[in-house]
């Protein structure tokens, strides 16, 4: 249940051009191994070449940074040298079995700061490792002088002769025999006398030369950084749109007039609403609690605290004499029905996430059976939870510093239970009510013998708690996306979670959830649904609904507050699929521009673009020649007009470049370059999402 937040001599094993990491070949040579003091010491020596602040770093190597399988992302460092000697340095990734691919080299980004950077690929799940490897680069150091001292006339005769000595020492490490040929020609070339020294100079510095020596460099001095962890999820933990719904809503019968008690749907209704939610193009799933209700203190209607008869009460409110996180609620059916449940899902390409929740209702077995779980106040009753001033009378939190060991014990026994009936994606309410030890414990466990299965941590927290729970094991993470709703604001924080913070933490957008329905939903009505949805859609590789989404459900319980009328967490909700103003279009369109771009898939490629407006948002997500550009008018009552400049060079572009998209919203085709007009109606089109066709 979501609270609002508080706020490396030379070598002649040289690196492939390649930007990209494959796994090696058994016969490839390895990189030198580090020495174990270099690997076992806290602070590491500088080296002969100076490799310093490896980025990423989380908590300065303690952690593993994350990644994806096929995941781009950039490995930096501080790379220099004393005097004005040329250096290079390059990335070296082995996989889990420590073997490692190709080398990647790393170009200069920022000459001021010696900073120098590569983007690199991880080809499998597991733990991998990373390292930056720097070098004296004495050709590009030959190079330099040579082209200052032979028109200069300085020691000719010496200097070309010891660039004919280096280029024939770089020639043993060029594999194929046509180009080691070319640098060994280059080399004789240096030494024939007969030719003027800048004719000979300007052979040593052909383009093609220079192509295969930048390829296959000669290293001296090579120095390394000390190993850091990288921990290789499948793509899932990265993207993915997910659906959230009730089961016992999905074929359930409601009297409107309250005389006949309304009758719960089940998990075999609910498997029927699945066809739908997969044709919008959806991935995951996710099931809030499926387990028994208890009866003690039910909620009732809008979270009154008095039940009647038909009262469903909130499905966190786990547990009753019909057993507790173990057991399917008999409402919703039983095992099988639920076993059904996931086939049916799977077999239209989706899985299923279950929330997971640890509490339980005063009706739990846990109460009997382990008391020392709870905590008793000054009279002798067991504290219920509480999120002043809010008050859950039917929920009992768990204290976890009686019985640590036992708590964890039954928390993977119940994960394991649900995994063995197809579950793979937990969904974990209210994760930051817990010992982050408690997390760091049990999903090490769970990573250790169930790598693919992943977790959600639903944490409407603190920034320190929300990202320490993702540096212990947490795939991704809600966010604070929901609160923002201002140009700058959205770019600030996107900003942040697709920069700072990506290498360990991976946002899921949810625009609302049965929790929270933000006043910019309340007052903008179904534009306010459809900007947001395009928002989580395009900034973020994983995003979700809460079903009734799609039908722009804004009606909130009281002014002021973000809690729904008529909470489907404390009641039946069936509703009208068929509705002619549904949204179901747009999220279909929405997930599959998701599905057919890579560039949406990804989290660290996102870049924002300068407007004029500062109700008018854009941004760009490239990977390769897949760029998507993203325009919206974030006021969903008024049209707004804006001229838009676009940063060419993040695109990929020449300066000067003019170039089609098109919109893949409307299906109408623009001509573009830096700066292009833009006007946006909410009621009509609240978004621009393009696609580069050509340049020019």
């Amino acid at each position: 249940m979501p609270k609002a937040p508080s706020t490396r001599p030379d070598s002649s094993t040289p690196p492939a051009t390649a930007q990209r990491h494959t796994a090696a070949r058994p016969s490839q040579p390895q990189p030198p191994a580090l020495p174990q003091s270099q690997l076992q010491s806290r602070t590491p020596p500088v080296g002969r070449i100076p490799v310093l602040d490896v980025s990423p770093s989380v908590e300065r190597g303690a952690r593993p940074a994350k990644s994806v399988v096929g995941e781009p992302f950039e490995v930096t460092a501080t790379v220099f040298r004393e005097g004005d000697g040329a250096v290079g340095a390059n990335v070296v990734l082995r996989d889990p079995l420590g073997r490692s691919g190709p080398w990647t080299p790393m170009r200069l980004l920022d000459e001021d700061q010696d900073r120098w950077g590569a983007e690199v690929v991880a080809t499998a799940p597991g733990r991998w490792t990373y390292s930056v490897e720097a070098w004296s680069d004495p050709l590009a150091t030959w190079r330099q002088h040579a082209e200052i001292k032979i028109p200069a006339g300085i020691d000719t005769a010496l200097v070309l002769e010891e660039g004919a000595r280096l280029l024939l020492r770089a020639a043993r490490g060029v594999p194929q025999r046509a180009q080691r040929l070319l640098v060994e020609g280059a080399a004789q070339t240096l030494r024939l006398n007969e030719l003027s020294p800048l004719v000979r100079l300007r052979t040593a510095l052909d383009v093609e030369l220079t192509r295969i020596l930048t390829r296959y460099p000669l290293r001296e001095l090579v120095s390394a950084s000390r190993p850091a962890a990288l921990q290789v999820d499948r793509e899932r933990a990265l993207y993915g749109s997910w659906y959230e719904f009730f089961p016992r809503s999905e074929g359930a019968v409601v009297d409107p007039s309250g005389r006949r008690a309304p009758v719960s749907g089940t998990l075999r209704t609910a498997a029927e609403r699945l066809p739908g939610v997969a044709a919008m193009g959806f991935d995951v799933v996710y099931l809030p609690p499926i387990h028994p209700i208890g009866r003690a203190y039910r909620k009732g209607a809008n979270n009154s605290l008095e039940a009647g008869p038909g009262d469903v009460g909130s499905p966190w409110a786990i547990g009753s004499p019909e057993g507790g996180h173990d057991a399917v609620h008999p409402d919703l059916g039983t095992i099988e029905d639920f076993d059904a449940f996931v086939a049916r899902a799977a077999g239209l390409g989706m899985e299923v996430a279950l929330d997971f929740a640890l509490q339980c209702s005063p009706d739990h077995p846990w109460v009997e059976k382990h008391p020392e779980w709870f905590t008793r106040r000054a009279d002798g009753t067991i504290a219920y939870a509480e999120n002043p001033p809010k008050k859950y009378q039917d929920i009992f939190p768990i204290n976890f510093d009686q019985d640590f060991e036992g708590l964890v014990a039954e928390t993977l026994r119940l994960l394991r239970y649900w995994m063995a009936h197809g579950v793979r994606i937990f969904r974990v309410d209210n994760p930051h009510t817990k010992p982050v030890v408690f997390w760091e414990k049990v999903l090490g466990e769970i990573a250790r013998t169930d790598p693919d299965v992943l977790f959600l941590a639903e944490a409407f927290t603190r920034p320190s708690m929300m990202r320490t729970l993702s540096k212990v094991g947490f795939h991704q993470s809600y966010t604070y996306f929901t609160w923002r709703t201002g140009k700058q604001e959205l770019t600030e924080y996107l900003t942040e979670l697709s920069g700072e913070t990506a290498s360990y933490l991976r946002p899921n957008l949810f625009p609302s959830t049965p929790d929270i329905l933000h006043a910019y939903l309340q007052e903008g009505g179904r534009p306010a649904f459809a900007i947001r949805a395009i928002l989580a859609a395009t900034l973020s590789p994983s995003m979700g609904v809460y079903s009734g989404y799609e039908l722009s459900e804004n009606a909130a319980a009281a002014p002021g507050t973000e809690d729904f009328l008529d909470s489907e967490k404390f009641q039946l909700r069936p509703r009208d699929w068929s509705r002619a103003d549904s949204l179901a279009p747009l999220l279909t369109t929405l997930n599959a521009l998701r599905r057919e771009h890579r560039a949406l898939q990804l989290l660290r490629n996102l870049r924002f673009h300068e407007t004029d407006n500062d109700q008018i948002l854009a941004y760009s997500k490239r990977h390769g020649e897949d760029t998507v550009l993203v325009v919206v008018n974030l006021d969903p009552h008024h049209a707004h007009h804006a001229t838009v400049t676009l940063d060419l060079a993040e695109l990929g572009l020449a300066p000067d470049s003019r170039f089609e998209v098109q919109d893949r919203l409307s299906g109408e085709r623009y001509r573009w370059g830096v700066d292009n007009y833009v006007r946006l109606d909410p009621a009509r089109q609240p978004a621009h999402i393009l696609t580069v066709h050509q340049e020019s």
